[in-house]
This record gives C-alpha cells, structure tokens and sequence, in this order.
C-alpha cells in the first residue's frame, strides 16, 4: 500500500488547490477512526493518508509540504511529537481527555472483572487515577513513553507488574497482543472528531495565511528596492532578489534563511548583538549595524547611508510593531542614484508649467559691436555651469539674455525660474527661495513649501536686482552656491539642489562691498563671469531696426497697419538719433506701444483745426521730444505737424561731470543718467 494515499481527495495533490489538505499521519489503529471520521469534513478539506511514521513520515511528508498541497498534520501520540518537531507546518495531535480514560478503564473492567489493568499514557502518568483507583475498585499500574520504544518496554514492565490488560494507543495494544495480554484501545470517536475540527480550522487559516505571503513575497519580489525582513531574534525572515542584487550576492541563488553566520570571519561578528548574530552570513556584514542601531535606540534609522562595494545605497531599518509590542524588523535599500534620478524625474513632472525661458541669444536685435559682445560672451558663459553676473541699466535686457544662456546650455527644457530680489520683504524673500516645513511660522502653508531654488533643480535660477538682497539673506544665498543645498525654513537637514545662478544688477556691486553694503565674498562668488549689457544709447544704430521689430509685434494685436507702422517709424527717427533713453529698451517698447495705439486716433494735419492743435496732441502723447538735446533739435514730419520749441541746454563741462559723479556715490551709470549723456561721453569728460 502506498505511503501517501489521497483519501477523499483529488489523485492529483495540486488540483482543487481551493481546499486545505490535511495529512492523517499513523501506523496503528488510529488510522481506522481517522477514516471513519473523514468524510464528514470532505467538503472543507482534502485529507491524505500516511501509514508510515517518524523519520519515514517526515521524508514522505516534507515534498508534499514544501509543494503546498499539505496544509496540516494530524497525528498522536510520540509520532505526532516527533512530527511535529520536524516539520515547518502545524501538527494537531489527538488529545485524550479524562472521560476517554475512564472509558477505557470502564470497558476492561466490565471485560475483565477483577483483572490488573496497565494504563499507557504519552508522555506523563495521571497521578488523579492513582488516587481514584481505590474509588473505583480498579487494580491499575499506570506507565509514560516518549518513543516507540518506550512504548514496548513499558508494555513488557505492566506485564511483568501482573496486568493482564492493556490500556493505551494503537502501538501499546499491539505490542499488548504480541505479548500475549489482552487490550482496550484508549482513543475515542469523539477525541478524533474534535482533533479533526481543529485540524480543517487551522488548515483553513493556515492557507489564508500562506496566500496571503505568497502575495505579498510576490509584490515585494517585483520591487526596485530591495526588501529584507526579520523577527524579533534577528531571524531573517524573507528577502527579495533586489536587495540582494544591492549587496552584491547572487540574486538567482537562495538564501538559506536562518543560518548560523559560520562563514563570517570571527573579527566579522564583534560587537554584533547575541539576539542578532544567527543572522544569513551574506546579509550581516552590512544589515547588523542597523539592527544594532535599531535595537540600542529603539528608534527606525532613516536614510542611512551605506558604501557597500563602490556603490551607495540610501537604507532604512524600521521595527515591526504589532498590537503595542516590537516583533521584528523591515530594512530597505536603494541605489542612490536611482534616488537622484526619480528626485529629478519628480521635480521635473511636478514643477509650474510656466517656469520657462521663452527668448534665445538670437532674439538680441542689433549688429552693433557692443551687442555682438554680448552675444559671444553669453554663448562662451552658456557653455558651462559656471556663475554669470549680468550689469547694466535697467532695461538693457539682462532677463532676455539670462534665458538665452539657459536656453543655449545643456539645462535647456529644464526650468528657468526668475526672481526679482527688490519685489518682496526680507521675510517673505527667505521663504520664497529656500522653502518651509509645515509650521514653520504662522500662516505657514500647510504641508509645507518648497523653495524657487528647489523648483528650479537642474535648471536655472534668475535673481534680478541681486544689489538689493537683504544683507541677512546674503549669506544664505553664499552657502548655496558654496555648497549647492538649500535648508528650509525649519527643516532639520538640507536638499542637495542642482541649479545654476545667473544673477543681474544695475547697481555698482564693487562700490556697494566697498561701502560695506554687500559680502565681498558673496561678490567675488556672482562676479565669475561678468557680461555687461550696453545702454542703448551708446548702440543707437540698433535702435531703428529694434524699434521696427518691436513694433511689427506688436502690430497686430493694437490692429496697426503697414502705413501706420511706417509713418510712426518715420515720425519717431528724430529720438532713435539724439534722445538719451534713460528706460533703455523697456522705455523704447512702451513708447512703441503708445504709439501703435495712438496712431489712429491723433491728427495727422491741421485738417479739422489748427496745426498748434495738431501740435499740442502730438506733444501731449510724445513729451520726449520735448526733452531731445539742443543738438537734436529737429522739425517733426509734415504729416505730424509738430513743432518743438525747447530751449537750448548747454553741454555738460568736467566740473558737470565731476559734480553728477560726486552726487551718485561714484555710479558712473547714475552720473550719465543725471546729465543725460552716454557714459563714453562721461568718461571723454573725466579724462579731458
């Protein structure tokens, strides 16, 4: 007869795996009742005989365990504890209570009146029998077994003791039978049906279980990070081919769970705790410190970082709590580069989809000398990483140059974030660019908020009017650009930042550190590579083609015709030649602007009314040409009719030049500015 015997159950073990198997394991009359009792269950459970026991059972059993078709051993007696010190599954066993032994006492007595009776008990004697024997009127020697062999050693020393019957397990009444003594069976019906109750309960709940880790062993498998969990002795529990592809082991290989550490040099193991030191030897070289860590403060370690073979890996031990007490821990890994990587997939998927620079180098209008400079250095600086400090007046377009090195650069379709430092209180400028946690001040945004320099992680950071940053906040801004990482406000630990500065002025910085207004050491950190932009009136002949393209575009949003655009274009020449354009191109555009609005709706001659009304309107529009110098005293178009009366204004001398320059606290741009001439002129004058 095989071993292994399906009993009510599909031939083949691994079908109807919607069941819980159970494995009905003896080798004595046991089996009978087992049998008998089985079919009543068939519905909730597939049960499988083995009439073998021990060694032999466990080496029949443990293939059918570790394939999942048995769920649950049952067995009894020295077998059943055999059993169940050799396999990874439960073991019920049979109990036999007190009625099932005053039963059996009852039945030998009513067979056998007035006959010696033995009693064989697994384990330990019932010292309540012997005190209730006289009670009972019953002769009865009582011995205990552990073994099969105990068994029949304990059945000859009753029959050498006088009994003539026998009262014990299937074994006992066998070897009672082969010695020539009669025999009472102790188990009862009852006993096996309550067995077989626990047996399909904990075989029901014992697949729940096994599915559910089946489950989770398979997600945890899949994952990137690799995953090692341990109990609360430090046993490693389970493991995924990620973290063991991090420590460098072989990933396709299994790793024997629970393995005394007999690999691990001695000097390996000092100091690692007695709790922890059966740990796999592949995985405690790097593993114990955190569960040491763990243990000593009994606190998760965080984003631990670990050098493990050339490689840095980002770990996390945190302990295992369930209902109120530590039952283990969970330590996951991951490559630190792949970290850096989903860091900027994030940053660049979550960031505004505003912050980005629109003008490239080619959108500075002009051929002057001076602008194609500027072009040639900001393509040289576009080419590296390095810090730029743009100066020059305001509105020389030292934005639209900053976006044109960040769209020239390798951070190009990365974020442009531009930030006026003069727009905001010094308060709301720190949170602005380093970011807060939540609660970190009142009004503090919930959740928290990341900083501009965050936001613009591998791209680039504009600060315009960096001359006007809070002396506080300067040495802040020094510590980004020394360290590359910004602290939040209340944040206990700083974020490494990839962002590369471009900063812009048009106060004298080397003035302001002199006057001890601005860091030195923050100056000479901006002051890297330095492109000045030129007013525009020291590059007057790009003034008339700008003027042109500023105005074609904005034609056809103020509905600007051709002839308009052109006869605008002719009535303005005479402040593309001699005005002093203080506002630079900013101040050019807006007066463009008023001009394509005003175009339609101004006189163009005396028709109407008057050539002074004509005049009048065109001054009230245009009150620039009232401030042309005496040199550019000029006669509008016909077609405008306009006059310009303005009184001559005498050429500024080199006291002039030495008064303006004194007032301005050295600025030569400022000087210029006051006396309405170029800073070449300025310069012709100091020198002359």
């Amino acid at each position: 007869m095989s071993t292994f015997t399906p009993f009510l159950a599909n031939p083949n073990p691994h079908a109807d795996s919607g069941r819980p198997g159970v494995a009905l394991v003896s080798i004595s009359r046991l089996q009978s009742l087992c049998e008998a009792v089985a079919p009543r269950y068939a519905g909730r459970a597939k049960f499988f005989t083995v009439r073998e026991g021990y060694g032999a059972a466990v080496a029949t059993l443990q293939a059918y365990v570790d394939a999942g078709s048995v769920d649950v051993v049952l067995s009894a007696g020295s077998n059943g504890a055999y059993l169940r010190e050799h396999l990874n599954v439960p073991v019920v066993m049979v109990k036999v209570n007190g009625f099932d032994v005053l039963s059996a006492i009852t039945r030998a007595t009513a067979t056998w009146p007035g006959a010696r009776i033995g009693l064989v008990l697994h384990e330990a004697i019932a010292h309540e029998l012997t005190d209730l024997s006289p009670l009972l009127n019953v002769d009865l020697r009582q011995c205990a077994y552990r073994s099969i062999d105990e068994v029949r050693l304990a059945v000859e020393q009753l029959g050498a003791d006088g009994c003539s019957v026998v009262i014990g397990a299937g074994m006992a009444c066998d070897f009672a039978q082969q010695a020539g003594l009669e025999s009472v069976f102790l188990y009862s019906l009852a006993a096996v049906e309550e067995a077989f109750e626990r047996s399909v309960e904990l075989a029901r709940v014992s697949r729940q279980k096994e599915s559910k880790r089946v489950r989770l062993n398979t997600i945890v498998a899949h994952l990137r990070d690799g995953v090692a969990a341990f109990d609360e002795a430090g046993q490693l529990e389970a493991v995924n081919p990620a973290m063991l592809e991090l420590l460098g082991l072989d990933a396709s290989k299994e790793v024997p769970l629970g393995d005394a550490l007999k690999d691990v040099p001695k000097e390996a193991l000092e100091d690692i705790p007695a709790d922890i030191a059966n740990l796999p030897a592949q995985v405690t070289r790097t593993l114990a410190p955190l569960l040491r860590a763990t243990l000593a403060h009994d606190q998760p370690v965080d984003e631990h970082i670990e050098q493990i073979g050339g490689r840095a890996l980002i770990v996390n031990c945190v302990p295992i709590v369930e209902q109120g007490a530590r039952t283990g821990f969970v330590v996951t890994a991951q490559d630190a580069l792949v970290a850096q990587r989903i860091d900027r997939s994030l940053r660049t998927s979550q960031r505004p989809k505003h912050l980005v620079a629109r003008h490239q180098l080619a959108d500075l209008i002009g051929a002057s000398a001076a602008l194609e400079r500027v072009r040639r250095l900001a393509r040289a600086g576009a080419a590296h990483d390095a810090t730029v400090l743009l100066t020059g007046e305001s509105g020389t377009g030292k934005e639209l140059v900053a976006q044109g090195i960040h769209n020239a650069s390798r951070r190009r379709g990365n974020p442009f974030v531009a930030f006026n430092c003069a727009a905001l209180p010094e308060g709301l400028i720190e949170s602005e660019l380093f970011g807060h946690e939540e609660g970190a001040f009142t009004g503090a945004r919930r959740g928290g908020k990341p900083g501009l320099f965050e936001i613009a992680h591998t791209g680039t950071i504009f600060l315009d009017e960096i001359g006007e940053m809070p002396a506080a906040l300067q040495s802040r801004l020094l510590r980004v650009l020394q360290e590359r990482e910004v602290m939040k406000l209340g944040a206990g630990r700083a974020t490494p930042v990839d962002v590369r500065v471009i900063a812009a002025t048009h106060r004298n910085l080397h003035a302001l550190v002199e006057q001890g207004a601005f860091r030195a050491d923050l100056y000479f950190r901006l002051n890297l590579l330095q492109i000045e932009l030129p007013p525009l009136r020291e590059r007057r002949g790009d003034i008339a083609p700008l003027a042109r393209h500023l105005l074609e575009r904005s034609a056809l949003q103020y509905g600007l015709s051709a002839v308009a655009l052109e006869r605008v274009l002719a009535f303005l020449a005479p402040l593309f030649e001699h005005y002093a354009w203080p506002g630079n191109v900013r101040e050019l555009e807006n007066l463009l602007v008023r001009a394509a609005i005003y175009a339609g709706a101004l006189p163009e001659d005396s028709a109407g009314g008057t050539a002074s009304d004509a005049s009048d309107d065109w001054r009230a529009v245009f009150p620039e040409f009232g401030r042309l110098r005496p040199a550019a005293a000029i006669e509008a178009p016909a077609s405008a009719a306009v006059s310009v009366n303005t009184p001559p204004r005498a050429t500024p001398t080199r006291e002039d030049a030495l008064l303006a320059l004194e007032r301005s606290g050295g600025n030569r741009a400022a000087a210029s500015r006051a006396l309405g001439i170029g800073r070449t002129t300025l310069w012709r004058l100091l020198k002359d």
